[in-house]
């Protein structure tokens, strides 16, 4: 049996190798390494996937963000609602813009944002909602939209760990996670169902006027060389990057079908065991499984997660500190915050190995190793 990666990422790259490697090599022999072509073909090609009007390659997720929450001129002090179940980069970047993080609970379902207890922290501070799309399933974006609607509300989604979900409204439409909210955001980490070599992001939207100051925001503020019209940041895909996602991104149905089909797998390895609830699949979006996670009832978590390690099972505990009582948001009082599912979910969520090469033999063992200590 091969190792066990928690995501495999040399296996995946073996089986595209030799595209991958002329698209560097094309990238290094002409020099366009900074807004070549690469990244115009990427740019364009995601556009098309997500069927959204406009992309603007940058440097990273948590970029990503950030030139969002510019673009809309949030100002210091201005509320920001967004989960706390989730990694820091969501609220991370609200702090370092002098925003207010507003911390709501997720659902217990589908460990995604709660819309009822948006609409309860709304004030007439708050100027926009961040859903997250967690572990690979769609928020409630119906119902998100609607209460944006209603309160005239700007809803960045952070679509770093869902790329490739699909939403389905209670009409029938159906629509790409990232392409519904006023700004969608996403990243290209190495480990994300849609992943480069280093670090990457996007941001897209469907508003001409805010995609042209989110590419002024990225570029220093400027849209024409050295004449700099309001402050902005340096944050760009680089060439390289984008010719590996060139690559992949034809393939990145293929990948969520491997990545749904192990987790098919798990789910019925686990089906009967009371002390194990696999992940919920909502009927309204396709959970595209960039983690694997699992909630535990009377188990030791901690104890299960040294089991698998002692036995060559990698594992994680996404996330076992909230935003809200992380160190970071002390001074503003965040610990006080009474969100009691995401309290809840900290202590009971475990994620097992989720990648495209999985295969029989290691989902075998992976499950069997489970179940020898969850008895």
């Amino acid at each position: 049996m091969r190792p066990i990666q928690m995501v495999d990422l040399k296996q995946q790259y073996l089986q595209i190798k030799q595209e991958v490697d002329a698209a560097i090599h094309e990238v290094i022999d002409n020099a366009s390494f900074i807004n070549g072509k690469a990244v115009q073909d990427f740019a364009a090609g995601l556009a098309a996937y997500l069927g959204v009007k406009h992309v603007i390659p940058c440097a990273n997720g948590t970029d990503a963000l950030q030139i969002a929450m510019m673009a809309l001129d949030l100002q210091p002090g201005d509320e920001v609602i967004s989960p706390s179940f989730t990694y820091i980069a969501t609220t991370e970047v609200v702090a370092l813009l002098k925003l207010k993080p507003v911390f709501v609970d997720v659902d217990p379902k589908t460990f995604c944002i709660d819309p009822v207890a948006i609409e309860k922290a709304i004030t007439p501070k708050t100027k926009a909602i961040v859903p997250v799309h967690l572990y690979g399933q769609a928020a409630d974006m119906e119902a998100i939209m609607a209460i944006a609607k209603k309160y005239s509300l700007a809803v960045i989604e952070d679509n770093a760990q869902a790329i490739g979900s699909d939403f389905c409204f209670s009409d029938g439409r159906k629509q790409k996670t990232g392409s519904i909210g006023t700004i969608g955001c996403t990243s290209f980490f190495p480990s994300k169902n849609l992943g480069c070599y280093g670090d990457g992001g996007a941001i897209c939207t469907n508003d001409d006027a805010l995609a042209d100051k989110m590419k002024k925001v990225a570029n220093h503020g400027q849209s024409k060389k050295y004449y700099h019209d309001i402050v902005g940041c340096n944050s760009r895909l680089d060439s390289i990057q984008a010719a590996v996602l060139n690559i992949k991104l034809p393939r990145l149905d293929a990948y969520i079908n491997a990545r749904r089909k192990a987790a098919d797998f798990y789910d019925n390895a686990f089906a009967g065991n009371p002390k194990i609830a696999v992940p919920f699949r909502a009927a309204n979006n396709k959970h595209v499984f960039h983690q694997y996670t699992l909630q535990l009832e009377g188990v030791d978590r901690d104890g299960l997660n040294q089991f698998l390690a002692d036995n060559q099972v990698p594992s994680m505990i996404y996330y076992p500190v909230p935003a809200h009582r992380q160190q970071m948001f002390a001074a503003s009082g965040a610990a006080s915050y009474v969100l009691p599912v995401t309290d809840w979910l900290t202590e009971r969520v475990i994620s097992l190995p989720m990648h495209t090469e999985l295969d029989q033999e290691q989902l075998n063992y992976i499950t069997s190793k489970v179940l020898e200590y969850v008895k």
